[in-house]
Formats: C-alpha cells, structure tokens, sequence
C-alpha cells in the first residue's frame, strides 16, 4: 500500500531544519505485515531528541530512513502468528522490541532486548525484515521499529502495548517513549522511595516526566533544573518544590545547600556530558546518579574515582526506564487518568505531519517539551 511518511536520507543538516529540509514528506510503498507483524494506522507521534539525534548526525542511523518512534494509533490488520491484537484495537508504540528468549529477556530486562538492539541498529524490524520500499523499488530502513511519522507503519507485535481507548492518542503516544522513559527511571531504575530527595537534570519531555514521576512516588523535595525559564515556571506548575537555572555559576552548591550536602537522587536528562557531571556533584554522599540521556557516542565521563568509593556513590544507566512495557505502560495511564500523572501538561502543541522540519526546530532551540504530529484522519479520533 500507499503511505505518506518523513524520510531522513542525510545525517546533519544545518539550521534552521526549516530551510534546510532533512526530513522529506514522501509517497513510500509499505508491505503488508509479516509473521508477528501489525499493520498500524498512525493516529499521533511525538517528536523527541532521539530523532533529533539522528537527525544531527549524532547517532548515526542506516539511510534513507523513515523517522519517528512514539506514537500511538490503531491496528488495521494482524499477520500470521497474532492473535492478541484485532482491528480497531488502540495501541502505543514502544521503540524497543522484546523477543522474550534471550538472557536480558528472560531476566525480566525486555528493555535490554539482544534482538532488538541489533535489528534497531540495523534500522529493521525485529524480524530482520524491511517493509518500506520507494516507489522505485529501494529498500527504506526502519527507525527503532517504528517509522511513526507516516500516516501508517507495519511493525513487530513486540513493539506494541495494547491500550484502553478512552486517552487520546496525542497523550497516549507519550507514554511510548517519554513517561516510559521518564518515569520509568524514578520508579524502575532508581526506586525512589517516599520522603527521599531529587534533582532532575534537563526538562523536555522524559524530564518532566521523571518530575511527574518523582511527585508520584512521595519524594519530599523535588529540584527541577534547566536553562529555560520557561520550563523551570512549568516545572513549578507540576510541583517541584525549587528550580535552579542550569547556567547559575553556582548550581550545583544551590542544589547542594537546599538538600544540605546533596540529593538523595539526581537524575540527568539533556544528553550533555557536563549535565552529567554536575548530577553526579548534586548527589550525596552514598547518593545515586541516574541517567538517561544519550549524547554522541564518544562523550565520556569523568568521576573522581575517590568519592566513586569512599563515598559509596552509584552511578546507573537507564534504558527506557529500565521498563516492562506490558506492565508500567498500563499502570502509568491507570495514575494519569486518577489525575496523579498529569502528563498531558507536557503537550507543547500540535502539529501537521507537513510541520514536522519546523517542529524539530522548536525541539533543538529547547523552547518545547513535547510536540506532536497528529494525522489528519484522526482528529477526530480519541
């Protein structure tokens, strides 16, 4: 079938995106789905630093590639081999696949899928298989098994958590990716406990969501920092209960001095190496350094390995908030539709698929938390 998608075929075009162009709107020729595969058709998709990073170059990607991985939508029709999913049913993206058989699998680490990390590198489904094609036959790779910024994606049944119909799809598809990720760290990853203290480190939309995150699980104090001063003014709207602006000379002792002598948790989110230095400064002794974020792949981090271990420091990495999709995509809506996960606060705005260059723009320059693309044949839908 016809599909109308947004193909990256060079890495690391200048700015402004909307001059420049990287992503092209194209007619594309899309399979019908294989063994274990979804036919999806896409109701909303976010835009977030991951495709910023391939976008940049700073994760390279195999091109011509079809971009985006949160997104939510509706199943069209199944392949052989599902029969858990029915059309019409709502579903929400998740941009790593499990196969349920290797050892991180089989350990209850679906996140850390063996599977899926190849074929996501390889930019196919899990199957190993390409089913974006031009319209003059060339194969177009997959983002993260998604390919979420056309009106329609074949997909593996392992990247798709079934989901109540009563969210609208703009807010669910942030649960794919940013509430996964954001949330998923404080509460899966980190375990933060009520009464404890957090710093959270760069505010788009997997920071907030860490926020959020944090609020939800009882931490006493709650310490936003950003550049922006209109994401930290947000960041109080939601409940943190202080900010710091990231480019104060002294940010890490005002952190240091509202938590007398560190948090109990700080997590790092803006994908910068010095942000993360400065968590892992925010932290207290026998304190833990949380991160998320993914700069290029040659940045490298400096601890002072004295304090590593006289001071019975952790340092941890996670990866879509160390998640069970199955599990903690379902529970998170559950918190967000008792009104204990605001995560719709996070929405910045809504725009067209035709938008999409603009709209990275507003994602680089760090003015937005979480813009989203919805497709016109399903306004009305949600």
């Amino acid at each position: 079938m016809k599909i109308r998608a947004a193909i990256l075929r060079n890495m690391g075009a200048s700015h402004p995106y909307a001059d420049s162009q990287p992503l092209a709107i194209e007619e594309l020729e899309l399979d019908q789905p294989g063994t274990d595969e979804v036919l999806v058709r896409i109701a909303a998709a976010g835009l977030c630093h991951s495709d910023l990073s391939v976008i940049n170059g700073s994760r390279p990607r195999p091109t011509p590639m079809a971009i985006g991985h949160e997104a939510a939508g509706v199943v069209v029709t199944t392949g052989p081999g599902v029969d858990d999913l029915k059309p019409g049913d709502h579903v929400v993206m998740v941009f790593m696949p499990s196969c349920g058989h290797c050892l991180p699998c089989s350990e209850g680490r679906p996140a850390l899928c063996e599977p899926g990390a190849v074929a996501n590198g390889k930019g196919t489904l899990l199957s190993g298989e390409i089913r974006l094609h031009e319209t003059a036959g060339g194969p177009v790779h997959h983002h993260l098994g998604c390919s979420a910024f056309a009106d329609h994606a074949v997909v593996s049944r392992r990247s798709l958590v079934k989901i109540d119909k009563d969210i609208p799809f703009e807010k669910a598809a942030l649960f794919g990716c940013a509430v996964l990720t954001g949330v998923g760290a404080v509460v899966n990853t980190a375990g933060v406990q009520m009464g404890q203290s957090v710093v959270v480190i760069g505010l788009g939309g997997v920071g907030l969501s860490a926020l959020l995150g944090a609020l939800a699980s009882g931490a006493a104090q709650v310490i936003a920092v950003d550049l922006s001063e209109d994401k930290l003014r947000l960041a109080r709207e939601l409940g943190a209960t202080a900010v710091v602006n990231a480019a104060d000379a002294d940010a890490v002792e005002q952190v240091r001095r509202l938590t007398n002598g560190g948090a109990d948790f700080a997590f790092e989110f803006a994908g910068v190496a010095k942000a993360l230095e400065n968590a892992y400064a925010m932290a207290r002794r026998g304190g833990t350094t949380v991160t998320a974020g993914l700069p290029p792949p040659e940045a490298t981090l400096g601890v002072n390995i004295v304090s590593l271990v006289a001071e019975e420091r952790t340092v941890k990495g996670s990866y879509i908030g160390t998640c069970v999709p199955v599990r903690d995509i379902p529970r998170y809506m559950n918190l967000y539709k008792q009104g204990r996960l605001p995560v719709d606060r996070l929405l910045s705005g809504i725009i067209s698929l035709d938008e999409i260059n603009a709209g990275f723009d507003r994602l680089h320059d760090g003015s937005v938390a979480r813009l989203v693309v919805r497709f016109e044949n399903e306004r009305a839908s949600g």
